[in-house]
């Protein structure tokens, strides 16, 4: 089953970084207040960008590097995001 890592902008302009299965779903849960901490305090407005990945732990990967990033570079990745396997390494 794929894992996608995702880039929410959220209402005020700042952009979060997450992992799921299921992008719908997660969205859901995160516009709901349920999903996590930052995104209740910060609701998101739309998907920026998806990434898909064979495995969790690619994901994991992959969000812990993106997470690392300024504002500029994410911005940057969204414009044109690289391959996964780019990322899993954690050289985005």
């Amino acid at each position: 089953m794929p894992w996608f890592v995702y880039l929410l902008e959220c209402r005020d302009g700042s952009i979060y970084t997450g992992i799921t299965v299921d992008l719908a779903r997660r969205f859901a849960q995160h516009a709901a207040g349920v999903g996590a901490r930052y995104t209740r305090a910060h609701p998101p407005s739309r998907y920026l960008v998806a990434i898909e990945h064979p495995d969790r732990a690619s994901a994991s990967r992959a969000e812990h590097a993106i997470k690392r990033l300024s504002r500029e570079r994410k911005l940057a990745l969204i414009a044109q995001p690289p391959p996964a396997e780019t990322l899993a390494t954690g050289t985005p």
